[in-house]
């Protein structure tokens, strides 16, 4: 059933002209005035692609301006469905005819065949679809005519698959979509200047999907355009339309991903395997001073300067050997203020799975480290403001528990026991905290002297014998006869701390070991294992930061800080060594660290 145009249901913005008043002697004029409409949208459209990656917006402008300017019932992005179906995902439509947006249709109504032949480029300009020459099946009339379709025009919106291709040259165009236009009230002769808006249109549709989908494969895409140029370079015989064709592919590609790129606030580059740059965004300007122009092709140590250089080579050096790295360094910005940063590389591989270089991303962590340092300061005052009163305190409770200021009732001992167990644990906690503190600012120096490993294990193993007969626990010790050079009392201290918890999460009868070995002739390795409840592999990394515990509870039920492990860590690592757990659940957990050997 045909509805008649009604004029007040187009946009505020367009001049009231009517279909027949496309006919008047006004009609010249009418149609300037598209045709600068048509010029005026085109560049609105491709400023929006250009300044935005919402996809859905884009589209949903595209179509209602599409409808004001060529005065349309209707106007819809169709989109093709991997499964043969298709759903409208954007439509613009006038009030009088029902909306298309949003349903989805059977593959019967748009079948392979034809989603071939919009694939090679089909535009199809049908005037009236009731016209035997218009070619329509009977079955297909009968469908669109439940949407009032008197005139149609259908243009295909063509995804470039180029970028997932070794040769554009035989890289084929996949079908995305159509952009479809409807006239509802009468047939309709679609004029040249249609067809050309519909068609400019879809390609900027289709630039703006690539744009679209290169946010979300900007590694990818990167990987791919380096291969392709390398393969252009490998095949310099090629004839010279293909290599321009190539070049002109990968400009295309750099141009998007910088306009990605430089929008972050961050760093981001990609290093060759010569330590040279060979991408980065407009941060590198914003945080150093250095165009891109200065920087590109330019040696990491003369972009980052000597000192800043040796901080970061050791981890240049791993990307380039194929490991994923992540660190922490301090760089100098461009007004001479320091600036703590988080820095990435991803090593990027070729097809034969050689390193070719990386890729580089920095962020600024200067705030967090900033907090990090108020948090650790207040923490430390606290810490040392609570030492003296919970001393005085710890050693009332003990002059009480002996009974000389006079005897407690069984409930009162009792509770004292409690007040007694839970100072001692507050003290335990201020003195953890102020060791960790004054290690990690430095204030502790190791006084490294030559040690026996075999000395060093027996003191640890007496110093804890007492606790480990109260928990009914077998410390069993095979000591080593190496010299090693260490801060004695340290490392004695980061034995008690793991064997103390080896024994607090042991079973009654259980046993605890002590073990040493040399490995490799360069370090000597020691493992304290039990037969506790084990812990989860999710937790084996954690455990070695502050106040981590496998279960909440177990630092009221064992008595532990949570800190332990952190300062054992802490002492490895200022001795040149490295420490790990590993765990079996149900059957026990080893804590393992190495030390360097004494060399002669």
């Amino acid at each position: 059933m045909a509805k008649s145009k009604r004029s007040n249901s187009r946009p505020a913005t367009q001049p009231p002209v009517s279909k027949e008043s496309l006919t008047a002697p006004t009609h010249e004029q009418d149609e300037l005035w598209r045709q600068r409409q048509w010029v005026k949208l085109f560049a609105e459209v491709t400023l929006k692609i250009r300044q935005s990656l919402q996809f859905k917006e884009i589209l949903r402008a595209t179509v209602t301006e599409v409808q004001r300017i060529l005065q349309a019932d209707r106007v819809l992005i169709y989109q093709v469905l991997p499964n043969g179906t298709g759903r409208a995902i954007s439509e613009a439509v006038l009030p009088d005819y029902p909306k298309i947006l949003d349903l989805e249709f059977p593959e019967e109504v748009f079948p392979t065949e034809y989603q071939q032949l919009y694939a090679e480029g089909r535009v199809r300009a049908i005037a009236d679809v009731h016209d035997p020459k218009a070619g329509l099946s009977e079955c297909l009339i009968e469908f669109i005519n439940q949407f009032h379709i008197k005139a149609k025009l259908i243009v295909p919106i063509l995804q470039n698959l180029n970028s997932h291709q070794q040769n554009e040259a035989i890289a084929p165009n996949q079908l995305w979509g159509l952009v479809i236009a409807h006239h509802c009230d009468r047939p309709h002769h679609w004029a040249d200047f249609e067809l050309e808006l519909m068609q400019q249109l879809a390609d900027q549709i289709s630039i703006a999907l690539a744009q679209a989908q290169l946010l979300e494969h900007l590694e990818e895409i990167v990987e791919v355009r380096t291969a392709e140029l390398q393969e252009v370079n490998r095949s310099l015989q090629q004839e010279i339309n293909d290599r321009m064709q190539a070049e002109a592919a990968l400009r295309r590609s750099e141009e998007q991903l910088r306009l990605i790129t430089n929008a972050l606030p961050v760093l981001i580059a990609y290093v060759d395997e010569h330590q040279r740059y060979r991408f980065n965004n407009k941060a590198y300007e914003d945080w150093l001073g250095q165009s891109p122009a200065d920087i590109f092709d330019s040696n990491l140590q003369t972009v980052w300067g000597i000192d800043c250089y040796e901080r970061m080579q050791v981890y240049v050096k791993l990307a380039l050997l194929g490991q994923v790295v992540t660190y922490e360094n301090e760089i100098t910005l461009k007004d001479g203020l320091p600036c703590s940063v988080n820095v990435t590389y991803i090593p990027h591989l070729d097809e034969q799975k050689n390193v070719i270089g990386f890729f580089a991303l920095t962020s600024d962590i200067s705030d967090r480290k900033a907090i990090e340092r108020m948090k650790d300061e207040f923490i430390a005052v606290v810490s040392h403001e609570l030492r003296t009163p919970l001393t005085s305190l710890h050693s009332a409770l003990k002059i009480l528990a002996t009974g000389r200021l006079g005897s407690l009732s069984n409930d009162g001992k009792q509770m004292l026991e409690i007040a007694d167990d839970n100072t001692e644990r507050l003290v335990r906690l201020v003195n953890n905290v102020l060791d960790l503190k004054r290690i990690e600012s430095g204030d502790v120096r190791m006084e490294k002297q030559v040690c026996n490993v075999a000395a060093l294990m027996i003191q640890a193993t007496e110093s804890m014998q007492p606790m480990a007969q109260q928990q009914g626990v077998v410390l069993a010790v095979k000591p080593i006869d190496i010299e090693i050079l260490v801060d004695s009392d340290y490392i004695v201290q980061a034995l008690t701390n793991l064997l103390s918890n080896a024994i607090k999460f042991s079973t009654t009868d259980g046993t605890v070991w002590l073990t040493a070995e040399g490995k490799s002739n360069t370090e000597v390795l020691f493992s304290v294992r039990d037969q506790g409840q084990g812990i989860p592999s999710d937790k084996l990394e954690s455990i070695f930061e502050r106040f981590q515990q496998v279960d909440s509870s177990d630092s009221r039920r064992k008595g532990g800080t949570g800190l332990g492990l952190t300062i054992c860590r802490k002492i490895i690592e200022q001795h040149e060594g490295k420490i790990w757990a590993e765990s079996t659940l149900g059957e026990g957990s080893t804590f393992s660290f190495t030390l360097p050997l004494l060399t002669v």
